[in-house]
Parts: C-alpha cells; sequence; structure tokens
C-alpha cells in the first residue's frame, strides 16, 4: 500500500490510481525491470539543494540529471545532488530513496522533466522500494503543480 500521507491526499481529489507490485529493487532502471515498465516512463525522484533548500527533480529512470540545465531553469547559483543523510528524516513513512514525487506534501519544490509531460500516464516509488503508484500524468500535474523544464539527459 502506498504511504499512507499519498494515498489520503489522492483519495481526497478521488483521484485514479493503481499500484504495483514488484520485487524489491533500488536503483530506478531496476524497479523499472522489475515491474515491466520502460524506463522512460518510471519517474524517479532525485533530492537536490538549490542554493542550500531541498528539492525534488524529476525524471525519467533512463535519464540523468544535467545540473548546468537545472541550475539555469531553476534561476539558482548552485545545484548539488543531496545526500541520503540530508534528506532521510524529512520522509519518515518512507524507505530511503523510495519518496514520491509529491514534494507539495513535504513543502518543497518539484521539477519535472518535460519529457514525462510526453506521457500519458506516470509511474513512481510510492515510499517502498517494492511498490509503484501509476496515475493520469495530468493528475499529478493537477495536485503538485511542478515546474517543467528540460534539465535530464538519456543515459546511453
Amino acid at each position: 500500500m502506498p504511504v499512507q500521507k499519498l494515498k489520503e491526499f489522492l483519495d481526497s481529489h478521488s483521484i485514479k490510481y493503481v499500484t504495483i507490485s514488484h520485487s524489491r529493487a533500488f536503483t530506478a532502471q531496476e524497479t523499472a525491470t522489475s515491474a515491466h515498465i520502460p524506463g522512460k516512463e518510471l519517474a524517479k525522484t532525485v533530492m537536490v539543494k538549490m542554493n542550500g533548500t531541498m528539492a525534488m527533480a524529476v525524471l525519467p529512470a533512463s535519464y540523468k540529471i544535467d545540473f548546468d540545465l537545472l541550475k539555469k531553469v531553476a534561476g539558482v547559483g548552485m545545484v548539488v545532488l543531496a545526500s541520503e543523510r540530508e534528506f532521510k528524516d524529512m520522509f519518515p513513512e518512507c524507505e530511503v530513496g523510495a519518496m514520491p514525487p509529491f514534494g507539495n506534501l513535504y513543502g518543497m519544490d518539484v521539477f519535472v522533466e518535460k519529457s514525462l509531460t510526453e506521457d500519458k500516464e506516470i509511474a513512481f516509488n510510492a515510499g517502498s522500494h517494492r511498490e509503484l503508484v501509476k496515475m493520469l500524468y495530468k493528475d499529478f500535474e493537477k495536485l503538485v503543480r511542478p515546474k517543467i523544464a528540460k534539465f535530464s539527459i538519456e543515459i546511453k
């Protein structure tokens, strides 16, 4: 079951979603394989610090962040990858590294890679390394109101 906070939020907005259970996986590409979802259709949440403030960068599992591009689109002087130690306590109901891309529930900005907006649906970790939530992208965008930009490149 997805983390309670996320489930209650989706249910309170009458959002239709499905949960997908899969074998334990830690990287986004392993998760995509385990859940039989193409890597470009599975969204991974990467925690970054922008000028010292925590934010979420959401991009396809088969992509990596271009930090110079993200810095430019965010209009900040510095963007760095956050360490697990820096953010693990921000998501007490989630396994480390499996937080859903709903920064609005945690008081932080969310940046979504433009290529994810081209898919009808979005799938993402639901707080554990064994479960995903899949929902319409337009519902995700309506609820989260992310900043949409091109800030990543496909991993070859």
